[in-house]
């Protein structure tokens, strides 16, 4: 089974399964993805949306958004 992730540069956002159902990640991650747009320069602009993109993963939606959460734990 896959689901999609949505993220925004390498910084995950988003898990999708394939019925629709979602799950938003932790604040940390949107704090991350602000502060790099931040330092970027990019908040407000269109060059911000240029970088969200979905990536399909193996597993289901509770697994994959724990492995995520795990691998960016801190």
């Amino acid at each position: 089974m896959a689901v999609q992730v949505l993220y925004w540069q390498d910084v995950p956002s988003l898990v999708k399964a394939a019925d629709g159902t979602k799950q938003q990640l932790p604040d940390r991650f949107q704090q991350d993805i602000d502060r790099r747009a931040m330092e970027q320069g990019l908040v407000g602009s269109d060059a911000y949306l240029e970088h969200w993109h979905w990536e399909e993963v193996e597993g289901t939606l509770d697994d994959v958004v724990q492995r995520l959460c795990e691998s960016r734990a801190g």
